[in-house]
């Protein structure tokens, strides 16, 4: 059976989430690698994007992912948190293009319909799905780390362009419109 390695990112600052999960034409999946890459709050913006790169880069040599998926930033209250999860999202999705990875980003409710079938469930309803779906023990942890594997996961599930060739499977007519308005947005 076919299966597509998906790399997840929850960009952030301080901490990053980074989750790999391996993916088959069934939906089941299999956890490769879960963690954070920290960076010192204290550190000029510049050290702690190279800090990321530095993490994100060790995670692609390591794991040899087929896709990257990244959470989209889209709207926060919090202008300066807004900008650091831009600018680590923009490391990762520069890092994909570099190696040659297709590469997409999701919303944090797309995510979350995806896992738990509810685009407005809480951190802990997350961390509870991804558990069961990759049959772990213990609620990933940190929250970024669960919405790394989140992220992959929803990216394989979602008729991804590698995932959809993955599993020969076709993009059913939702899945058709997301791909024409992310098209558009590109213009």
């Amino acid at each position: 059976m076919a299966t597509v390695r998906v790399l997840g990112i929850d960009p952030g600052l301080t901490r990053c989430g980074v989750g790999v999960v391996d993916v088959a034409a069934d939906r089941s999946a299999v956890l490769v690698h879960v963690g954070v890459i920290r960076t010192d709050a204290d550190l000029a913006i510049e050290r702690r994007l190279a800090g990321i790169a530095s993490g994100i880069r060790e995670i692609l040599d390591l794991h040899r992912p087929d896709v990257v998926a990244v959470e989209r930033v889209f709207a926060q209250q919090n202008r300066s948190t807004v900008m650091g999860t831009a600018q680590a999202s923009g490391i990762a999705l520069m890092l994909a293009g570099e190696r040659g990875l297709p590469a997409a980003t999701h919303t944090p409710t797309e995510v979350k319909a995806a896992i738990t079938g509810y685009g407005s469930a809480d951190k802990r309803q997350v961390q509870t799905m991804v558990a069961r779906i990759l049959r772990l023990d213990v609620l990933p942890q940190p929250a970024d780390a669960a919405d790394a594997l989140a992220l992959a996961l929803c990216h394989a599930w979602r008729g991804a362009p590698r995932a959809g060739a993955a599993t020969g499977g076709s993009l059913t007519k939702a899945q058709q419109a997301w791909r024409d308005a992310e098209r558009r947005t590109r213009v």
